[in-house]
């Protein structure tokens, strides 16, 4: 029987019943129809695709083309899937018109079914004008990574009573300006199920504990294949830039022994046709 799609209903129903919702990045077609098959509730086409896919330093260069192209061919790989749109830096932080006008693209051009922004209480009057709008909206707080700088790196957020106390804040801000799900970062778990009791909506973790409604992971991560750095809340899967690497230097060694191609590999003309091929070069 095919996958059906989830609904935002859906999630607040396995919210209610303790059902956990699993949610994971996906950048192209063929890691989207991975997902589907394995059974994935949820897709985010992550502005991680920054560092994934093109190797940047940060999620800051992302551009709103580049979230689009991915989001399109995440789309056609999982199209039974509940897919997220992640608003990449200055798409939404500029103006609530111009945030209202991106998201609707997210919609438009890739068919995703929400989009996700990072920022607390700083980008509540966004969340609402897109949500006025008629687009689901995922909200994110924590480590926000697009706004790094500010918070002194990639550190966990809300480890001592006070920055909790804002973190909660960001969230109910959030929650209150309409947003749907709310995703926690890097914070303890203690503060994320907090948040997860204190609100309505479902509430996931990225390297927030498991005191919530659900979890998501970065795919590169969660199969071994990005290699810079390794974070502390990560479990890795499988090593698939291990299988790769041999891979290839298997197929370098077969190649430079002569080992490939072999008979097996190749194409051969049809019955008589050689004789007649090697006839027509001597004229």
């Amino acid at each position: 029987m095919a996958q059906q799609k989830l609904t935002i209903q859906d999630f607040y129903r396995m919210k209610a019943e303790g059902q956990k919702i699993t949610w994971i990045t996906s950048y192209d077609f063929p890691t989207a129809q991975f997902a589907e098959a394995a059974g994935l509730d949820m897709i985010l086409v992550g502005d991680s695709l920054g560092m994934c896919v093109y190797g940047y330093e940060s999620t800051v260069p992302v551009t709103m083309g580049q979230c689009i192209l991915h989001s399109e061919a995440v789309r056609r790989g999982a199209p039974r899937t509940f897919v997220v749109g992640d608003m990449p830096f200055l798409s939404y932080q500029t103006s609530t018109p111009e945030a209202v006008y991106n998201a609707g693209r997210f919609l438009k051009e890739a068919r995703v079914d929400a989009v996700k922004l990072e920022g607390g209480v700083r980008v509540a009057a966004q969340i609402r004008a897109i949500v006025e709008a008629g687009i689901l909206v995922i909200g994110h707080i924590g480590l926000t990574p697009q706004s790094s700088g500010l918070l002194g790196g990639h550190k966990a957020q809300g480890r001592t009573a006070e920055a909790a106390r804002v973190v909660v804040e960001d969230a109910r801000a959030v929650a209150e300006a309409g947003a749907q799900m709310l995703l926690v970062e890097a914070v303890p778990p203690e503060v994320t199920g907090f948040i997860a009791r204190d609100l309505s909506l479902p509430v996931l973790s990225i390297g927030a504990g498991p005191d919530c409604d659900g979890q998501l992971l970065i795919v590169s991560d969660l199969i071994g294949q990005f290699q810079a750095f390794r974070p502390k809340f990560v479990r890795r899967y499988c090593n698939v830039a291990e299988m790769v690497t041999k891979a290839l230097g298997d197929y370098c060694a077969d190649v430079r022994a002569g080992r490939f191609p072999a008979e097996e590999h190749c194409y051969r003309m049809l019955p008589g046709e050689q004789e007649k091929f090697q006839a027509l070069m001597k004229k």
